[in-house]
């Protein structure tokens, strides 16, 4: 059986930036560089004809940054998963990168193993943060009244059927949906259903906001 490729565009106003992405990923044999972009409008015409099945986005572009990018190609069909790298790790980059829907976020001195991993990873549909973005996150966090973001969560997780409590509960605990599928005796396009309609209810865009959620409500 031949390797399974996972198609990727890379999308950085820096070319040298770009030609570093490209040589590292195009080490790896199920990795496919299928295109490179300038700013972020030429990355979202790019991923709309070239149909990558992920996207390396850096956050500040001219023409159109990241952000703005990202949160263009999440609006279309079946959009690609977004990996944000950027060399800054503020609260409003991490928190920005997440809302506008990206499935991942990296800092570009992140080792090229871990930046190959985490394609990979988020190809698979698992979301990949770095420390220093995690730390972020949970700093942000501990800022908030606990209190207050218990209960709201709970209030956003009490609108989900008991199955669909099930699923979230499970991608807030980071498992994958082969994972869910297998410790909640489901098949894989039954929870792949189900997550969708997790995303519609709690107005999430990716499985981190859907475990942010989760651990909100003091769930896991």
């Amino acid at each position: 059986m031949g390797v399974v490729t996972t198609r990727v565009l890379v999308v950085d106003d820096d070319p040298l930036v770009r030609s570093a992405l490209t040589l590292m990923l195009g080490g790896a044999a199920d990795l496919d560089v299928v295109g490179e972009a300038a700013d972020g409008r030429q990355g979202v015409e790019m991923a709309l004809s070239l149909q990558p099945d992920v996207v390396l986005m850096d956050v500040r572009m001219p023409v159109l940054n990241g952000l703005e990018a990202t949160r263009e190609l999440h609006a279309r069909p079946d959009p690609p998963r977004v990996v944000v790298l950027t060399t800054f790790d503020a609260d409003e980059h991490v928190l920005g990168a997440l809302a506008a829907g990206a499935d991942g976020f990296l800092l570009k001195d992140t080792p090229p193993a871990e930046i190959v991993a985490a394609v990979r990873a988020v190809a698979a549909g698992d979301p990949m943060l770095s420390a220093a973005a995690t730390r972020t996150l949970i700093d942000r966090l501990r800022r908030q009244d606990p209190d207050d973001r218990q209960a709201a969560a709970r209030a956003r997780l009490a609108e989900l059927t008991d199955r669909e409590q099930e699923v979230a509960l499970a991608v807030g605990r980071g498992l994958s949906n082969a994972e869910v599928a297998r410790s909640l005796h489901l098949s894989i396009p039954t929870v792949k259903a189900h997550v969708s309609r997790v995303f519609e209810k709690l107005s999430a865009t990716n499985r981190v906001q859907v475990a942010i959620c989760v651990h909100d409500a003091g769930l896991v």
